[in-house]
């Protein structure tokens, strides 16, 4: 990781796919046992009581190394987590945590191309990589074939990504009623909690996240907290103002 403000992402090099990565994540079935037959958590601080701003500022040029993976079909011509159509031939991409409208520099580390792309998306909602970069984009740097490259992003501009407000995700189910469960499970311990419905190509997804956190670092050390206490394996992700409903 280029900064130290921000943790570093867990590389577990997974081997290339033979078709490109995609953004949706799958239903966890441990979070499916979690949610059914788990006992109820023992009582802790809510989640809004994390909201420490992290002492040290992410500086201009801010890099990070992990994982991309790239998205096409059946994406294309559907609405990206801003609001605006996601069209895989323009330089965009999808990540976590930085602002939307973040412009940043992709570099293929095993070949050294690069590519400049716009985030307007939120994933990968795969641990181990750390960015979902359009087919043009993948296509700049090669890594189509691969599917999965090695790359360092570097952040452009004077943007401080761990600025804002920040959630964790902790589970993401086809059916409403486990994530309802898994919310009311959780309700006598955390708060806020929200569930947000995603319709993927392939389906509907309902992702349960917990907290609004103000810094980065903060949102980090609660969902470390939530995976020593509940067993979740958490993805904390920068929590958007929704776009207006409507459109693509």
């Amino acid at each position: 990781m280029g900064c130290a403000a921000r943790r570093p992402v867990a590389d577990k090099h997974p081997p290339a796919p033979a078709q490109p990565a995609e953004t949706p994540e799958e239903t966890s079935e441990k979070a499916k046992r979690d949610t059914e037959v788990s006992p109820a958590p023992a009582p802790a601080a809510p989640a809004a009581k994390h909201g420490k701003t992290p002492a040290v500022p992410a500086p201009v040029g801010y890099t990070e190394e992990g994982n991309a993976s790239w998205y096409g079909n059946p994406f294309h011509g559907r609405r990206a987590s801003n609001g605006e159509t996601y069209d895989m031939n323009k330089l965009t991409a999808a990540h976590r945590t930085l602002p939307f409208e973040t412009m940043v520099r992709v570099t293929n580390l095993s070949n050294n191309k690069s590519t400049m792309v716009r985030i307007t998306d939120r994933g990968p909602f795969v641990e181990s990589r750390i960015i979902d970069l359009s087919q043009a984009a993948a296509r700049e740097i090669e890594s189509i074939g691969p599917g999965v490259v090695r790359v360092r992003l570097e952040v452009l501009g004077n943007v401080d990504p761990t600025e804002g407000f920040f959630t964790v995700q902790v589970g993401a189910f086809r059916d409403r009623g486990n994530a309802e469960r898994l919310r009311d499970r959780l309700n006598a311990s955390y708060m806020p909690i929200f569930i947000q419905q995603y319709d993927a190509p392939d389906g509907t997804f309902y992702r349960v996240r917990v907290g609004k956190i103000s810094g980065e670092s903060a949102a980090q050390d609660f969902a470390e907290q939530l995976r020593a206490k509940e067993g979740f394996s958490p993805m904390v992700l920068r929590l958007d103002e929704l776009p207006p409903s409507g459109g693509n």
